[in-house]
């Protein structure tokens, strides 16, 4: 479920518990980030990983009520729609120079991202706000993917039996991480 203006409580209200929220939100992300290979993360969202995002962008920046509907626009998409997954895929190489030559390498990365859940491959989708490869082949730092589930394939997801990974396929990036018990809990809880 989206989050709406009046989800958003006011400012001084959440500065108050700012700290609280914080502590939970932490807690909630534990076992919605996925490490795939060296340097690439994904931390996936739900509704209140975007509510506090929204919070957060609201409390540093001070915009007003004329930035909450700017925060609703942009953090929404990452809201799962409930046979589907959201995703902020993060490619961290600390080094600029290091970081540079592999985003010049990994073009269109986020068209090789996949979920293999059995035998079945839930292909990433991008969602493109802007486009994130140069024609040139170099990548952004930062992806939003969603990945979209039949109910066959949420059930075979729920299915502790059946084997769960997250895969990136890109030529000069070829890694895999198999899901923990707890991860794919959690996740399976965006499915409704």
């Amino acid at each position: 479920m989206k989050i709406h203006r009046d989800d958003i409580i006011a400012p001084e209200d959440y500065a108050r518990m700012r700290g609280k929220h914080r502590a939970h939100l932490r807690e909630i992300k534990r076992h919605r980030r996925i490490e795939v290979g060296p340097f690439i993360t994904f931390f996936f969202e739900n509704r209140q990983t975007m509510w506090h995002q929204i919070h957060e962008m609201l409390h540093i920046e001070k915009g007003g009520e004329e930035q909450i509907a700017d925060e609703l626009d942009a953090y929404n998409p990452l809201v799962p729609e409930g046979r589907d997954l959201r995703s902020t895929m993060m490619i961290e190489i600390d080094d600029p120079i290091r970081r540079n030559t592999m985003l010049r390498r990994l073009g269109w990365i986020d068209e090789t991202v996949s979920f293999l859940v059995g035998g079945r491959s839930i292909a990433a989708e991008p969602l493109q706000d802007t486009e994130r490869n140069t024609p040139d082949g170099k990548t952004s730092s930062i992806h939003f993917l969603v990945f979209r589930f039949d109910d066959e394939t949420v059930a075979m997801f729920r299915d502790s039996g059946v084997r769960v990974a997250l895969e990136v396929g890109h030529e000069n990036y070829g890694h895999q991480a198999i899901l923990t018990p707890q991860t794919r809990e959690t996740l399976a809880g965006d499915f409704f």
